[in-house]
């Protein structure tokens, strides 16, 4: 990491290390690719300079806001002046990360109405926070982003903010409206917590396209929303249901929710049922290692089953369940951790197509359709054991072709990729890093908004086979 530089106005008290990180809380960035030149209608810094206009920007909507003027954006400074929580990040990048610096400008820490109490940042203890930071030098584009699980509103900083402030762009993410391991607590019916994720990356759309109207005096040319896992769900259901509000989406192996399936209650009961089989290896063991496959654990994925049951699998499953299906388990709160079969109210016996239409509607809510209204690049890694490919972006692209709108979509599944980079440098030889993938996603679509050539044609990006990993920590090339 590059050393921090001096903030200008008194740092601020370090932010709360939180105990727990979400579920589905998922993959990172890696090293810096060449900048890019910034995109059409750039004017550099705006007249005032370094944070001109600090005291005028207001948040629309906002009950809460705070501005710093800082001489670095990205976690270079960040983390060193508290402008950022690296708990919300730990655990998603690789360990030779490269960090971009050189990034001066004003940060807005705030938050809007809400009920809801999870997000400790800042002692706040209010949900709906967001993060909106502007640079001095713009270039006239902003991303938007929600953040991956159930994490806070800083979980992208090392995976998309250093790396696209960077570039010139403005930078905004939020919290979803309710974080942690309890999030299905918020809400009056299943569903509500999720649907609220819509919600609040709607509302801060919405609101930072009006800060950067305010801080560079003109709306920004290019709004790009984009986002890992739970984020990824994030960028399909806005394209899909407020296309007005930006130019285009890139997913990093979004969630998918379809009411009559496949999503996580169908793949990730058979998971709970079967590796503790397949893992005892005594008799079932192959019948167990079959239904692994079938439920759509890819071939070759074995190597990766060990950690998600016991980190992502279990959990995952029962705290979305409860989301959705709070009646399964009665009044047991995200049912027992690590059941065995034939528990009375386990997760590991759940069957999402017998279970009440009252679930189902409740999962149509927050569905997806494929009616994606501008141009959307997905990517997600063949080796994804969280998400798996088959049930997840292969699907999807399905969807959106199905519903007309291929002509919109990219697709590009990339080759031994897989839910979570760090585990990169756990096995160097077997994955290879998403984030350079992400990044050249990123600027594929960049050329495609800017008419200078629509990206590849939907394909497997194969691994390169003598690439060592330095090279694979950096490059990516889609076509």
């Amino acid at each position: 990491m590059l050393p921090p530089r001096t903030v200008t106005t008194p740092p601020r008290r370090r932010l709360r290390r939180r105990a727990a990180l979400g579920a589905l809380s998922l993959a990172a960035v890696c090293s810096l690719l060449p900048a890019a030149s910034p995109a059409a209608g750039a004017q550099g810094t705006p007249d005032g300079g370094h944070c001109a206009g600090r005291a005028l920007v207001r948040v629309p909507g906002a009950a809460h806001q705070q501005a710093d003027c800082l001489d670095e954006l990205t976690t270079a400074g960040t983390v060193a002046s508290g402008h950022t929580d690296p708990a919300d990040f730990a655990g998603l990048t690789p360990l030779d990360l490269a960090t971009p610096s050189g990034v001066p400008g004003i940060q807005i820490d705030g938050y809007f109405p809400d009920s809801s109490t999870t997000d400790t940042n800042h002692g706040w203890n209010h949900d709906a926070q967001f993060v909106i930071r502007l640079p001095d030098h713009w270039n006239g584009g902003l991303v938007v982003s929600g953040t991956p699980g159930n994490r806070e509103q800083y979980a992208n900083d090392r995976a998309i903010s250093d790396w696209v402030l960077s570039r010139g762009y403005a930078f905004a993410a939020t919290d979803k409206g309710n974080t942690g391991l309890t999030f299905y607590r918020d809400g009056r019916r299943p569903g509500d917590a999720i649907a609220e994720w819509n919600t609040r990356l709607t509302q801060l759309t919405r609101a930072a396209r009006a800060v950067v109207t305010q801080r560079y005096h003109r709306p920004p040319a290019r709004t790009i929303a984009t986002g890992l896992s739970n984020g990824g769900y994030l960028v399909r259901w806005q394209l899909e249901n407020h296309p007005e509000l930006y130019d285009g989406g890139v997913d990093w192996e979004g969630t998918l929710w379809r009411s009559d399936g496949p999503g996580l209650l169908t793949f990730l009961p058979p998971a709970l049922r079967d590796y503790p089989v397949y893992a005892a290896d005594g008799p079932g063991a192959a019948e167990a290692l079959e239904a692994m496959h079938k439920a759509g654990y890819p071939v070759g994925s074995e190597f990766l089953w060990p950690y998600h049951h016991q980190v992502y699998w279990d959990l995952t499953q029962r705290i979305y369940r409860e989301e959705v299906d709070p009646g399964f388990d009665g009044a047991t709160e995200a049912g027992a951790p690590f059941c065995a079969p034939g528990t009375p109210g386990c997760d590991a016996d759940y069957d999402y197509a017998t279970r009440p239409p009252s679930v189902h509607r409740a999962v149509d809510r927050i569905a997806l359709t494929g009616r994606i209204g501008k141009p959307l690049v997905t990517l997600q890694g063949t080796l994804d054991v969280l998400l798996p490919i088959s049930q997840d972006s292969d699907v999807y692209a399905r969807m959106v072709h199905g519903a007309g709108r291929g002509a919109l979509l990219r697709y590009y599944r990339i080759a031994d990729g897989t839910h979570t980079d760090s585990l990169v440098d756990v096995f160097p030889g077997k994955l290879r890093p998403m984030v350079p993938c992400h990044r050249s996603a990123f600027t594929a679509l960049e050329r495609w908004l800017s008419g200078k050539g629509r990206p590849p044609a939907d394909h497997t990006v194969e691994r390169p086979a003598e690439a060592d990993p330095a090279t694979l920590l950096t490059d990516c090339r889609l076509g």
